[in-house]
């Protein structure tokens, strides 16, 4: 069996037996071109070589019409620009995903109190900017998390303003908005600049500047359901935090269990930048503030 180491450890990753293979090199020499047609099968022409992405080898190539029908419809715009840039962070990010929850009972009988005067108004208030609020509060207590990696990777950028990416649903794919200035921006003021910003992105208006220079950014799930989920970093930022549906829980209070509605939060962040007990202190502190909303107005 002629066959140099390389194609030896291919064979052995793929999962290939040497002896079965007839070879097509020099003196019947099996080359990595016949390993990797065995993969491809007869049915499917081979790929035109292209380098591979972070070292990581190309999906093979599948003729999925001998298996039945099929019909190919092309990604959206909003796809096909963001499909790059996930791809792009989840190779580059080492990610960790801290989860906590929160007890959300008194601020949502005060997001309540606040969404029926805004309805009057023509603008809704949601839970999404008391955590925006709350998210501010906690980058400046934790000052890491509102940083990025310098492009030499040893040091790291400090930034002084506070730029919120908030993810957002729309029917050509999810697109994240850049809220900016938050830190100087009531509950009123977040809120109506949220129904704006999401009504263009509904309807395909955001400009490219719209989507430019968020420190973090937050996507929120809790309008479809879900327990946790990891979402990903945006890099050049260094975390993101995910919130799902809040839930009604007993919860004990020393003597019996009382019925509480609690908040479950994901946060996924660069383990680069930040270790877990420092992510940990900071969901449990951001936590801390949407279950005494005393601490997002003082």
């Amino acid at each position: 069996m002629h066959a140099g180491p390389g194609v030896r450890r291919l064979a052995r990753e793929l999962g290939i037996d040497l002896t079965a293979l007839t070879g097509t090199g020099p003196k019947g020499r099996i080359t990595k071109d016949d390993v990797i047609a065995v993969v491809r099968g007869p049915a499917v022409a081979p790929a035109a070589a292209t380098p591979a992405q972070g070292g990581i080898p190309e999906i093979p190539v599948q003729d999925f019409s001998k298996f039945g029908p099929v019909e190919i419809r092309p990604l959206s715009r909003i796809q096909r620009l963001s499909g790059p840039a996930l791809h792009r962070s989840w190779l580059n990010v080492p990610h960790v995903t801290h989860n906590d929850e929160a007890d959300i009972t008194d601020l949502d009988a005060y997001r309540r109190e606040l969404d029926a005067v805004a309805k009057a108004e023509g603008y809704r208030v949601t839970l999404l900017a008391f955590l925006m609020k709350a998210s501010i509060s906690a980058l400046r207590e934790f000052p890491r998390f509102n940083s990025s990696l310098t492009p030499e990777k040893d040091a790291l950028i400090y930034k002084s303003y506070y730029h919120l990416g908030v993810a957002v649903d729309t029917p050509e794919g999810l697109v994240v908005p850049v809220i900016r200035d938050v830190d100087r921006k009531g509950i009123r003021e977040i809120s109506q600049e949220l129904g704006t910003v999401s009504a263009k992105a509904r309807d395909g208006k955001l400009d490219m500047a719209d989507l430019q220079g968020a420190c973090f950014t937050i996507s929120s799930l809790g309008g479809i359901g879900g327990t946790a989920f990891t979402p990903i970093v945006n890099a050049p930022e260094v975390a993101i935090l995910g919130v799902v549906r809040a839930r009604t829980a007993p919860v004990w209070d020393g003597t019996t269990f009382i019925p509480r509605l609690m908040l479950p939060i994901s946060l996924s962040y660069d383990h680069r930048v930040i270790d877990g007990a420092l992510a940990a202190r900071f969901a449990r502190y951001l936590c801390q503030l949407l279950e005494d909303i005393r601490g997002l107005v003082l």
